[in-house]
């Protein structure tokens, strides 16, 4: 093992902040570490859905052959997007402890799911999301949206931040207009000396003027200039972007929102977790490596058993279902005690039919029993919404 540890991760920075979380817990334990920015292939395609990238694993093969060429030490995931199969040569190292794990709705007002119009656009990149939408709300429309966290809500917030901005510039250019217009009109009256008619006109003019800069002057009680001023960052980024489709709301994860900073930029409301049950592994960090003295050393410092019994219950169901992503699926664990508690939900692709359980495991045989869990889920139709899943993706031309 090098004296500094080379720690392989994507370039975004939702990933290089998950990278900074575990360079802190390894600093802690006195080992320097050094960060290697990594293109992974979905990096690469950023105009395709995840789940249109071929296979899981889109954004994490290109970081661990860093590792397994020797060219790092060890390679950061978001743990959702790890594949379930076995790895050769490599093992979890270490998963720290979770973040909140479920899904929220960001909406400009802070509208919840239950609160959107009918036939309002919600925007999600998962299929998971997407079903459990239509699920609970047939009446919106689900559009794709792409790219980092804070692209996904400069999306969203653009069209109405450009819209304000454009109606501020409209009020600001009619009172500039209409002060011009009240001096010609004042300054014609003079020269034509048209009589008491072009007076009681010019009177007119002055008090329409006077009544509708007064209503300008209360709809807007600041400048474009102080209103621009006043936007964050965010807010700022989402004036320059130029939206393709107009978002009224879209869906995203909790814990990316929070370790991107941006949870408290922009309104959210959590979604019930017993309908939007999360995706396996969501919130959660998986550090992988392929040498046993950095395995030890990852796993003293960063680890956490409760957050690692609980994902690995959530990873063996979705393994024993064989359903990657391609198909609509949510399995969420939590520690409770002696037990496990988890809940699992496996839609259709439109949100119409499922087949949903929760249950209490036992935590000493918390793998053998999240797999006859997912037996069970597969006898009782769950094999069957995930084959219609595989097959719809390959009519698509989208399953490798």
């Amino acid at each position: 093992m090098t004296e500094t540890l080379r720690l392989a991760t994507r370039g975004s920075d939702l990933a290089l902040r998950q990278a900074e979380t575990v360079r802190e817990a390894l600093s802690s334990r006195r080992r320097d570490v050094e960060l290697r920015q990594v293109e992974t292939r979905g990096d690469q395609i950023p105009d395709e859905l995840i789940h249109r990238l071929g296979k899981t694993g889109a954004f994490v093969r290109a970081l661990d052959e860093e590792v397994l060429s020797g060219d790092a030490d060890l390679a950061v995931h978001s743990l959702k997007d790890l594949p379930t199969e076995e790895m050769a040569d490599l093992v979890v190292a270490g998963v720290p402890e979770r973040a909140p794990s479920g899904d929220v709705v960001v909406h400009p007002d802070g509208l919840g799911i239950e609160d959107l119009p009918a036939g309002a656009v919600v925007g999600t990149g998962s299929l998971r999301r997407g079903a459990q939408i239509r699920a609970a709300r047939p009446d919106l429309t689900v559009e794709p949206i792409r790219g980092n966290v804070d692209t996904r809500l400069e999306k969203l917030l653009a069209p109405g931040l450009q819209a304000e901005h454009e109606r501020r510039l409209i009020a600001a250019g009619e009172e500039s207009t209409l002060t011009a217009e009240g001096g010609d009109a004042d300054s014609e009256g003079d020269e034509s000396d048209e009589g008491d008619a072009g007076d009681e006109g010019d009177a007119d003019s002055e008090g329409d003027e006077s009544d509708e800069s007064s209503e300008i002057d209360e709809e807007f009680d600041r400048s474009v200039e102080e209103w621009f001023d006043s936007l964050s960052d965010l807010e700022r980024a989402a004036m320059e972007r130029k939206a393709e489709t107009e978002y009224d709301a879209v869906v995203l994860a909790e814990a990316g929102l929070r370790r991107s900073n941006l949870f408290y930029e922009v309104e959210t409301t959590r979604l019930p977790r017993e309908e939007f049950v999360p995706a396996a592994g969501q919130g959660a960090i998986a550090v992988t490596a392929s040498d046993p003295d950095v395995i030890e050393a990852v796993r003293e410092a960063v680890d956490h058993p409760r957050t690692r019994v609980a994902v690995t219950v959530e990873r063996t169901v979705l393994g024993e279902l064989n359903g990657g992503c391609v198909a609509p699926i949510g399995v969420s664990a939590l520690v409770k005690g002696e037990h496990v508690h988890v809940r699992a939900r496996v839609l259709s692709t439109d949100g119409t039919e499922e087949v949903v359980d929760t249950r209490d495991l036992p935590i000493r045989s918390h793998a053998t029993a999240a797999a006859e869990f997912a037996a069970d889920l597969a006898d009782r139709g769950a094999d069957d919404l995930i084959a219609e899943a595989r097959d719809e993706a390959a009519e698509a031309g989208t399953d490798d």
